[in-house]
């Protein structure tokens, strides 16, 4: 039974008025380009990349995510260009984006700064024909009959700094306040806000083939709690990474944070690396969830160019 969708209905919509409306994920360092136009390009190969997120297992229309990404420097390097094709979705509602991403690089000190800008289309709809209730849906006036659905555009900017060991960048990936009701009312109800994301980490390299870096995402919302991500992780034998993430958020009662997660990666060849994360939840839905997994799988083609971090194999990803 779909019992618990009247609450991620209620919970859908408090959040496109005050919370997060973007997608996160657990291995946000896999993610760069969907959070920061500027980061196209900085790989110095053509590389493709998966995400797959299943989020609060056990826990009946819960969020889950599943995202494609691909970019490539062009022009002697000095552009990059890239794009991201994303699907979630949580209880009734499912959201497709697809966005474009450019940037431009500039030499600055021993490392490349990058600009860039995003430009995306989003098409958000509602299955209303899985709404349960107390009473028959059918009967209620108010709740709409089969699909509703809206496309909105956008478009985002950001800066990202690639030094030999170390990273920073920030970024807005959607600018535009749009209306995202479904309804044809004139009253506006829900806009998407803007998200700020400052993201970086650092690479302490303890020789040729081992190294520990660190992650970090900020991530502010007007409305919504200050949240981020925190990972350290140990790369080994060139190929394999392990690593703890700490999130913050929770509740004020829980006020110690969302999630512990361990992270493991390996380079299965020299261009196929794979990854997977699980999230032990510390807020109150550790009571009704298993937790979250999430996949990552990484294709790079060809070994890239002359850049920082080419020296150690699975920094190229730092």
């Amino acid at each position: 039974m779909r019992v618990r969708y009247t609450i991620f209905f209620a919970l859908l919509f408090s959040s496109y008025l005050m919370g997060q409306q973007q997608d996160h994920f657990t291995q946000f360092m896999h993610n760069r380009l969907g959070i920061n136009p500027a980061f196209a390009g900085a790989e110095n190969a053509p590389t493709f990349t998966a995400l797959m997120r299943n989020q609060w297992i056990g826990f009946e229309g819960a969020p889950q995510t599943q995202m494609l990404s691909f970019h490539m420097p062009v022009l002697s390097e000095k552009v990059g260009l890239g794009g991201t094709v994303l699907r979630s979705s949580i209880g009734l509602t499912e959201r497709y984006t697809a966005g474009l991403d450019y940037s431009y690089r500039i030499r600055l000190g021993n490392g490349f700064f990058r600009m860039g800008l995003k430009t995306s289309v989003r098409l958000i709809r509602m299955d209303f024909r899985k709404a349960e209730g107390t009473q028959p849906v059918d009967q209620d006036q108010a709740i709409p009959v089969g699909f509703q659905s809206k496309y909105v555009p956008n478009f985002g900017a950001g800066i990202y700094y690639q030094g030999k060991d170390f990273y920073f960048g920030v970024s807005v990936p959607r600018l535009l306040e749009n209306n995202i009701d479904l309804s044809d009312s004139d009253l506006v109800i829900s806009r998407e806000i803007q998200h700020f994301y400052l993201n970086g980490g650092i690479t302490f390299r303890l020789s040729d083939e081992s190294a520990i870096q660190t992650h970090m995402l900020l991530k502010y919302v007007e409305g919504a709690p200050f949240d981020g991500d925190i990972n350290i992780s140990m790369v080994f034998a060139e190929r394999f990474t392990a690593g703890l993430s700490y999130r913050l958020g929770g509740s004020e009662d829980v006020g110690f944070g969302e999630a512990f997660s361990g992270l493991i990666g390996v380079g299965i060849t020299k261009n196929i690396e794979l990854g997977i994360s699980y999230d032990f939840t510390i807020s109150e839905l550790r009571q009704y969830s298993s937790g979250t997994i999430e996949a990552m799988l990484r294709y790079r083609i060809g070994s890239g160019g002359e850049g920082p971090n080419t020296d150690l194999k699975d920094a190229r990803n730092f």
